[in-house]
């Protein structure tokens, strides 16, 4: 059943909504969520191969799937990744408020209404600059807890960083403080769709579905992912200003010394800086948008992979 949770009035007669697609009925609940930032569409092909399979096979499904595909309606549709009235980034404004200002009345209302789910999983790309695989963000204070839900999502690594990296205004802090089991996923690239990536987590999805007792089809085996720290990870910035020229593909392994690409300055011809992994392992950020600036970010290397 499909219905707005949230409906508020905007100039010129028009209205802000967001719907959430509600689908079967019973005592467990899982939330997939999406949209919070607008020039993030990943999750926009996962909420749909979901509700369809889930529809198609209605009598195997035991409990609810509440699916918010539009969590930033206006964002998305003006390619925006906050929220275009307020020029706000929504996943800075949770838990909200109810008595506060529109923002925060919006916000206040999207926890009030996951709150108290089994589980919910919270989908994300990453911006136009980067592109990142399949991978689950956890905080090492939930990891006890979370860890072993992110197991069978079928990403490729499960990241846990370190509390003081966490955002305490994001909708997964929110909820997981409201004891409400929240995973984060990130994977792709902003502003496009990696429907090998969409196809893997809803594999995932429904494997977590069976493991909560919710859906009783068989599914397909999850691959077990790499569970890494903040020290297991390292950065590569740009130390000058140009164009960055890949040299390492996305998704590879790498070794310590091996180049991963270039700063170029196309005026002068000039190669300004060199850049080479400092560790042996799996190179699984990589900068997608070419201009950078000193101290852009241009890539991470999950070490001793």
């Amino acid at each position: 059943m499909i219905s707005n949770i949230i409906e508020v009035p905007l100039a010129v007669g028009e209205s802000l909504t967001i719907p959430r697609n509600r689908i079967g009925s019973g005592d467990k609940r899982l939330c997939i969520v999406t949209g919070t930032h607008g020039d993030e569409l990943e999750g926009q092909y996962v909420a749909w191969k979901l509700a369809s399979i889930l529809h198609q096979n209605a009598d195997h499904l035991h409990g609810i799937v509440d699916i918010y595909p539009a969590m930033n309606p206006l964002g998305i549709c003006t390619m925006s990744r906050g929220m275009p009235l307020v020029d706000l980034d929504m996943n800075r404004l949770f838990p909200g408020n109810p008595n506060g200002n529109m923002s925060e009345y919006i916000t206040s209302r999207i926890v009030e209404d996951i709150a108290g789910a089994d589980c919910c999983i919270d989908i994300h790309a990453s911006n136009i600059f980067l592109r990142e695989i399949p991978q689950v963000r956890i905080n090492v204070n939930t990891a006890d807890t979370l860890v072993p839900l992110a197991k069978y999502l079928n990403m490729d690594f499960v990241w846990v960083h370190a509390a003081a990296t966490v955002l305490e205004s994001t909708l997964a802090h929110s909820l997981n403080s409201l004891n409400t089991p929240t995973l984060v996923v990130e994977m792709g690239i902003g502003m496009r769709t990696t429907t090998e990536y969409g196809d893997r987590l809803v594999v995932g999805i429904l494997a977590l579905m069976a493991h909560l007792g919710m859906w009783d089809l068989p599914v397909s085996p999850v691959s077990p992912p790499i569970v890494s720290s903040d020290g297991s990870v390292s950065f590569i910035n740009a130390p000058c200003a140009g164009m960055f020229f890949p040299t390492s593909h996305h998704t590879s392994y790498v070794e310590a010394g091996q180049q991963i690409g270039v700063v170029a300055d196309p005026l002068t011809g000039e190669t300004c800086a060199v850049l080479k992994s400092p560790v042996t392992g799996l190179l699984f950020t990589l900068r997608e948008y070419p201009v950078v600036y000193e101290g852009s970010l241009i890539a991470r290397i999950l070490g001793g992979s």
